[in-house]
């Protein structure tokens, strides 16, 4: 597929060489086709007076390790010393000591930007152009991962491009380039066999149109063989997609369970087209087994994917369900004999064994990992590298990068001096909670704290205008990854199932589940009516035993425990006038929760209560009837109703959505793991609702 040149004359008008370099980079990574998130990098040699002696100095920018060329702003660029970088030359001892060099890249840092610098520094450094883009197309690698990719190098691009076999990225591979170039001036970039493509040019939009213009003349050799079918012929016919969807949300808990042993994992599905032509082919098997090309793909997708056994036309998801532990078990022996074959003395401890990506004839993808950005983008990675697939298959022959070459970057120590400068991870990392009257101001404190934790959150409520700004809200501090959204009325077991299953396929599973969804009425006993009973018992009773049931299922299939937590209500313990139908239902929620602890105890499913008293602020409840209901109980003006509150407990104080989501937090998180049936009350001391 070729893009769109999408570069404007009018918008960069007046940028500096700085800014023009970040527009070009924004540019090129906000297309997926042209690379991934967190791949390739762009450069531009720009002069400046250097901080110490004033004088004009010519500095390399480039774009810092682990940066992502569509998000980056300026502080995403490592500065260095142009003249000093081409100096570690003199330093360089030869291929088997290509590590060394990155460690002294900081000394030549350029006013002294923190920025860490990319292993692929030298190869922007010694290419004699100003402006450099090194990027990872589909089309382009569909070229370098061809058995015939220098020939069709030669072919499509008539001379103006270079090819380059497969090599590391590093130091040597920057001198090599640099000879390239040195011995054919007519070269405006080279393909790197395996690997990807750079383009340069002495201007940043000359270097953005030559990117372009090497990716459209590869797109359009792929075009010219449109009708060939790479694949093969359809082996399977896909299922229909709420079938699909059925199934994943069957079949995913199971497996999320058996592939978090020893660490928690959070799903991502795609069953895009590409996907499912891809996985319903007679070729499926063989291309699987190769793996994927590119390094940026596979240290995102491990070296290959998972192919389940399934007959989509005669089998279900019981069955495949049925083969997972065989399944996984092979795929963990080959992943280990591929760590014991390769290697070195020096090499990384071997890591998680298991599948990343996840392949199911007729059905899709699922990709793993420890949260939805990375599975999300594991994803991509895999899909990408089935566009290369079909374009090397199209052009040629598709071969992976042998093995040896795949594992030295996989277990590079570059990149696990990279795993272990992350960050340590939240408390709530990798788990997914289900929130129901998430819209209201105790469900949506309560996202929000499970957020901050790095949980996964889907909210739901019955009110779907007000749901989705709320979700809107969160995704704005939180990211969108995080953060999902399912219209949900308890009182309804089609409602519950549905918005279950929608949470269950977008993370794979359920780990914590907060049951917020209220309402509330007062009517004397006399007065109350069957109706307004019921609807109590609907949604406060009935509606909390759905929705725990549902996510009590899932948490089952996984096998990895889980929390259940009742927003209940003072009123569980103690009675309040004129509020019979919300008393009793509420007291039911605290037995329900009762049950729930003693069932799923041996799961290590815990159940436990928080019970507020007088949430006022940002409560939907209180904006109605009831609060005007309330204060005539009491005897009490309706503007005084918080203070009437406050001063019946026995602190004095109110209590806030926060003060309840911190309390529904401790719960959720490990922090509790010992307790289940307990009650904890967020009510400033009330001495009628004492537990005992």
């Amino acid at each position: 597929m070729s893009v769109e040149n999408r570069w404007d004359d009018r918008e960069c008008a007046g940028f500096s060489e700085e800014r023009l370099l970040l527009y070009r980079s924004n540019l090129l990574g906000s297309d997926l086709s042209i690379t991934n998130f967190a791949g390739g990098n762009t450069s531009a040699k720009i002069a400046a007076a250097d901080p110490l002696s004033g004088e004009s100095v010519e500095v390399l920018w480039v774009k810092g390790s682990g940066g992502d060329l569509f998000s980056m702003k300026l502080d995403g660029f490592a500065t260095l010393y142009q003249d000093r970088v081409l100096a570690l030359e003199r330093r360089y001892r030869g291929k088997a000591h290509e590590d060394e060099m990155v460690g002294l890249y900081s000394h030549c840092t350029f006013n002294l930007n923190p920025r860490a610098t990319s292993i692929d520094t030298p190869l922007h450094a010694f290419v004699p152009f100003k402006h450099i883009d090194h990027l990872h197309p589909d089309s382009v690698i569909a070229i370098a991962a061809s058995k015939d990719g220098e020939r069709l190098t030669r072919e499509i691009f008539q001379g103006r491009i270079g090819w380059l076999p497969w090599q590391r990225p590093g130091f040597d591979l920057g001198l090599r380039i640099r000879e390239l170039v040195r011995a054919n001036q007519r070269l405006i970039g080279v393909v790197l066999g395996g690997h990807g493509l750079m383009t340069w040019a002495s201007t940043s939009k000359g270097c953005y149109e030559a990117s372009l213009e090497v990716i459209n003349l590869a797109a359009a050799a792929l075009a010219g063989k449109a009708q060939l079918k790479p694949f093969g012929a359809p082996a399977v016919t896909p299922l229909a997609n709420e079938r699909r969807r059925e199934f994943v949300a069957r079949l995913v808990p199971l497996l999320r369970g058996k592939l978090s042993r020893e660490q928690r994992k959070v799903a991502h599905f795609d069953d895009s087209q590409d996907i499912l032509e891809l996985v319903c082919s007679e070729r499926a098997a063989d291309l699987a087994a190769l793996g994927t090309s590119c390094p940026d793909h596979f240290l995102r997708t491990k070296i290959k994917p998972l192919l389940l056994d399934f007959d989509p036309a005669r089998e279900t998801e019981g069955d495949v369900g049925a083969r997972l532990d065989p399944s996984l078990e092979a795929y963990r022996r080959d992943y280990a004999a591929y760590y014991e074959r390769c290697k070195e003395n020096n090499s990384p401890p071997l890591r998680d064994p298991y599948p990343v990506v996840i392949l199911i004839p007729g059905v899709g993808m699922l990709t793993f990992a420890k949260d939805k950005p990375i599975a999300r983008q594991a994803a991509e990675f895999y899909v990408n590298a089935v566009h290369v697939m079909r374009g090397a298959m199209t052009l040629s022959t598709y071969v992976g990068l042998p093995e040896k070459e795949a594992f030295g970057i996989e277990y590079w120590q570059l990149e696990e001096a990279k795993l272990r400068r992350l960050p340590p991870e939240k408390s709530l990392s990798r788990k997914v909670a289900f929130i129901t009257g998430a819209a209201g101001g105790i469900g949506s404190a309560c996202a929000a704290r499970m957020l901050e934790e790095g949980a996964c959150v889907v909210l739901s409520d019955v009110d779907s205008n007000v749901l989705q700004a709320v979700e809107q809200d969160l995704k704005k501090t939180f990211g969108a990854d995080p953060v999902r959204s399912a219209v949900c009325d308890v009182t309804s077991e089609a409602s519950v199932q549905k918005a279950v299953q929608q949470a269950v396929i977008e993370y794979g599973g359920l780990d914590v589940l907060v049951c917020c969804a209220g309402l509330a009425s007062a009517s004397s006993i006399e007065e109350t009516t069957l109706e307004l009973w019921n609807r109590n018992l609907g949604v406060l009773a009935t509606g909390y035993f759905l929705v725990a049931r549902e996510a009590y299922k899932v948490m089952k299939a996984q096998g990895l425990g889980g929390s259940i937590v009742f927003v209940a209500s003072k009123n569980a313990l103690a009675a309040s006038p004129q509020a019979s139908a919300y008393c009793t239902s509420k007291a039911a929620e605290l037995h329900l929760s009762r049950c729930f602890a003693l069932e799923g105890a041996e799961g290590g499913i815990r159940c436990n209560v928080v019970n507020p008293d007088a949430v006022l602020k940002g409560s939907r409840i209180w904006a109605g009837e009831w609060r005007k209901e309330r204060a005539q109980a009491y005897g009490v003006g309706e503007q005084d109703l918080e203070e009437y509150y406050r001063n019946r407990s026995l602190l004095k104080r109110s209590v806030y959505p926060e003060d309840i989501a911190e309390a529904v937090y401790f719960f959720a998180s490990e922090r509790s793991a010992k307790s289940t049936g307990n009650i904890l009350n967020v009510d400033a001391g009330n001495a009628t609702a004492f537990p005992r």
